[in-house]
């Protein structure tokens, strides 16, 4: 039975079985492997447009691009131009220029008859007088009559989901001699116009095929159900199960982008991610040729953990947004890679797809007849309604028919949304979580963003309204007494959005003078009135003011008549930090909750205002209790435990959200500790989401505080998780040496202490500039560990960085080596021992990831005072009484 708790949607089930070589299926007994298995498919049709542009440049991976300029596919009086504010940050190719129109314009490609991948590129920025917000059009085509994007916003779409640029991938099957790419301004909507950036046409193998497909009711059973071969298809996700993201220049099947899995892993049920074992290499069969998905992905899988008894509790677990009321293929990919497990019925599973059983008893060595043979499933699901909804993936072990492991194992997976009957692949735009509000001041680029939700998607404004209801009635959470508006001075719980989304702005009406409705997130976020906040804070009393920093002041306040002490930030208007980070600080916190990060209790938003409420942290930062500071300094096990919470709050924020998210200001004064002493990563308002679909990293304007800035970052303006694992490194050497990460007093070799703890490293003398209260009280062992990770930390390059979890398990393991030195008494005095490592209770899963000891000498790029103003630079010139980061200068970022 499969272990669940979650919202049931209406659906059915169809499962496709295998087809005929070079169409997939892979769902039955499979052939023995190929002698000479098919290579990696070389698509006959490989077009790469640079809208606007003219000549030819290479893309980041390599790919070369053609401008449109001049060509034969489109008319030659189409207007192109750059973005008026082209932002550094984004690849040039192809999204320096684009190709617009309001009127309707046709791209004509002379290919083949075949399926082809299509995939079309948008930047939405201001084109010559062209407002990105006005930008709104219908993608079709026209033979067959394919409808692939109705009533798009590009802008909205990317506010929404926090990208810089948007990639949509179709699959279609053309039958003419040419394939016509049709763009249409919406003729409701005033000073509407179409624009592109980049269109791919990639011939692609028969992915799908159409033979012999199986209906599933839900028992696990199938029956015959027919999808059309020239079906059109969206790819919504591709996922590269246990492993890491795959560029399209190393796809073996049309340039196709694969994803890392883990922002799409909820309930933290990761697992174990492995690769395969040396000795089991991937050998395709004659039925999956090699196009069918890439080695890399079939050579990494994820499955349970070594426990019975444990796997037996819980599922394997992914969910993806999608449309509610189309059809969706999901396909699964399987491959044994772990020379353990060879023989059938050692791992059987059951497959659920949204609470459904798709298949029962999955044993992936029956299936492939032996180790190192792919072997994949197809699934089709039905959804009804209309607005996003997730679509569920679970995997549970099979208990009926007693295998020898209760595990499961899943190497890959991809979603595909199938067209409707009239053609339509459009959905809606989604719903910006946080709508600027129009006020005479606010000349933002994102403030003409109103207009759109109202007009264009007027009528998500219903289905969240029903949605509104519903929790309402179900999950009723408000202050006691009458509930009432804020014009009477009462908060009150906001309603749970179904799928993440934030209501529109009728979820919550203001009726106080100067107020606007909230369009805020609301996931039992609380919202705050302003004469709540003046009570809160005895009017603002300066004697109750903890700290002044960039976003504005800092309050110790009391809410429900004196019952919970809060922290509350009041920003300040001239702050350059202002509403956006306001609106990304309450975007990020209302959806996370984790014991290891900062707890976003509310928001006020009234008469122009920008306050956030949070959990007293009564202890303060981490920071001033590591130096220039009254406090009492603390231990190395205080050190230790909080360094471990910290990472794994931010080992939460890379892998255990619905989508990672790169916090980009890890500091000692954004470590916040509370009462016990526990860790909580607090300050949001730079952070962004983590790269999705066919990116590793995300382009975006360098932001960050001077002395924990990533090199790599700063070079080339690319965003990984890796630049919070840099930051966090800076945090090991300050929390080890008790020195800010830049001190300008000191020589000029000293000023950055990342640099100078590498060359101490380098040289072996690193405990020569550890905190002096610490001598004689770190076992030699937990050193060498804790120095080894903080030095791989802050290597110059991401990609020789560990990830955050690999951080985690090292702390932890320092921890432990600590705990024994102090059992057993055999502290030293010296810190620099290579004697035998201590020996710790438990053995090491093998699973799981260690740094390596390194004597490699690690290089950074020192970043000099000046060199640009995005980042800060700390200063301790306050006095150390701060709750948040924003207390302590610096001040810009």
């Amino acid at each position: 039975m499969m272990v669940s708790s979650r919202f049931v949607a209406v659906f059915l089930l169809v499962a496709l079985a295998p087809a005929a070589r070079g169409q997939g299926g892979g769902g039955g007994n499979s052939s023995a492997p190929a002698a000479s298995p098919p290579g990696p498919f070389v698509p006959r049709d490989n077009i790469l447009l640079d809208c606007g542009a003219t000549g030819q440049a290479n893309d980041t991976d390599g790919r070369l691009w053609t401008g449109d300029t001049g060509s034969k596919y489109l008319p030659a009086n189409l207007a192109a131009a750059a973005a008026t504010a082209q932002d550094p940050s984004v690849p040039q190719v192809p999204y320096l220029t684009a190709r617009f129109s309001a009127a309707p314009f046709t791209y004509s490609f002379p290919v083949g008859a075949g399926r082809k991948f299509l995939r079309l590129h948008f930047y939405p920025a201001n084109y010559s007088n062209r407002n990105a917000a006005d930008a709104l059009f219908s993608v079709s085509i026209p033979d067959p009559n394919i409808t692939l994007l109705s009533n798009f916003s590009a802008y909205q779409t990317a506010l929404a989901l926090n990208f810089d640029y948007l990639v949509r991938e179709f699959s279609v099957n053309v039958t003419a001699s040419t394939l016509d790419l049709t763009f249409t301004p919406e003729k409701g909507h005033p000073n509407a116009f179409a624009f592109v950036n980049g269109i791919e046409v990639v011939s692609s193998p028969d992915l799908f095929g159409s033979s012999n497909p199986m209906e599933a009711t839900g028992d696990g059973s199938g029956t015959p159900f027919p999808i059309d071969a020239g079906t059109a298809m969206q790819t919504m996700y591709r996922l590269n199960v246990g492993g890491n993201a795959i560029s399209p220049s190393k796809d073996t099947g049309g340039y196709r982008s694969w994803e890392d899995d883990t922002p799409y892993i909820p309930f933290a049920s990761f697992g174990v991610s492995y690769a395969n074992d040396t000795n089991v290499p991937i050998n395709y069969p004659d039925s999956i040729p090699q196009y069918v998905a890439p080695a890399d992905v079939y050579s990494t899988a994820r499955s349970m953990g070594p426990d019975n008894n444990v796997n037996l509790q819980y599922n394997l677990t992914w969910a993806m947004q999608v449309d509610a009321g189309y059809q969706y293929l999901v396909r699964l990919h399987f491959c044994e890679i772990q020379s353990g497990i060879s023989k059938i019925n050692q791992r059987t599973f059951d497959i659920y797809i949204n609470n459904q059983t798709a298949f029962s008893g999955a044993d992936v060595i029956a299936w492939s007849t032996g180790l190192g043979i792919p072997v994949y499933k197809d699934f089709v699901v039905f959804t009804m309604g209309s607005g996003p909804m997730d679509l569920w993936v679970d995997l549970h072990p099979n208990v009926k028919n007693k295998p020898q492991y209760y595990n499961a194992i899943l190497n890959g997976m991809e979603v595909f949304k199938l067209q409707l009957n009239n053609g339509s692949l459009a959905g809606l735009n989604p719903v910006p979580s946080i709508v600027p509000t129009a006020s005479g001041g606010n000349s933002g680029k994102k403030s003409s963003v109103g207009p759109i939700v109202g007009g264009v998607i007027g009528g998500l404004v219903v289905l969240a309204l029903g949605c509104c209801c519903f929790f309402v009635i179900c999950k009723r959470r408000r202050r006691a007494g009458k509930d009432s508006g804020m014009s009477d001075g009462h908060s009150g719980w906001l309603p749970l959005s179904l799928y993440g989304n934030s209501h529109t702005s009728s979820s919550a009406k203001s009726h106080t003078t100067g107020s606007h409705a909230s369009s805020l997130p609301s996931n039992l976020c609380r919202h705050f009135s302003f004469v709540e906040i003046k009570a809160a804070t005895n009017n603002f009393d300066e004697s109750l003011l903890l700290g002044v920093g960039g976003f504005g002041k800092v309050y110790r306040g009391e809410i429900d008549g004196g019952a919970t002490k809060v922290a509350i930030k009041r920003g300040n208007p001239l702050s350059e930090q202002g509403v956006h980070e306001f609106q990304t600080e309450i975007e990020m916190l209302s959806k996370l909750r984790h014991r290891h990060l900062v707890s976003l209790i509310g928001y006020c938003e009234e008469k122009n205002e920008m306050i956030l409420v949070y959990d007293y942290m009564a202890h303060g930062t981490l920071r001033e209790h590591l130096y220039k500071t009254q406090n009492a300094p603390l231990s190395w096990r205080q050190r230790l435990d909080i360094c471990i919470g910290a990472a794994r709050g931010l080992h939460y924020l890379h892998t255990g959200a619905k989508h990672t998210i790169i916090h980009r200001d890890v500091k000692t004064t954004n470590i916040l500790l509370d009462e016990k002493w526990v860790a909580k990563v607090s300050d949001f308002g730079l952070s962004k989401t983590g790269p999705t679909m066919d990116h590793t990293h995300v382009s975006t304007v360098v932001k960050g505080s001077f002395g924990y800035l990533d090199p790599e970052y700063f070079r080339r303006q690319q965003l990984t998780d890796k630049s919070d694992v840099y930051s966090f490194g800076v945090v090991l050497f300050e929390v080890l040496c008790a020195r800010p990460a830049l001190n300008p007093t000191l020589a000029k070799e000293e000023v950055s202490l990342a640099e100078w703890a590498l060359h101490c490293q380098k040289k072996g003398i690193l405990d020569q500039i550890v905190d002096p209260h610490l001598k004689g009280k770190i076992a030699p062992q937990c050193f060498k560990k804790f120095a080894e990770t903080a030095e791989k930390c802050v290597s110059d390059q991401g990609i020789d960085r560990p990830s955050m979890g690999d951080v985690l398990w090292n702390l932890e393991f320092a921890l432990q080596m600590q705990e024994s030195a102090e059992e057993s008494g055999s502290l030293g005095c010296g810190m620099s021992d290579d004697s035998t490592p201590l020996v710790i209770v438990g053995k090491k899963d093998p699973n799981d990831p260690s740094i390596e000891s390194s004597t490699t000498t690690t290089t950074t790029t020192s970043i000099k005072h000046g060199v640009s103003s995005v980042a800060s630079i700390d200063s301790d010139g306050l006095t150390p009484s701060a709750v948040f980061s924003q207390i302590m200068n610096p001040k810009g970022r």
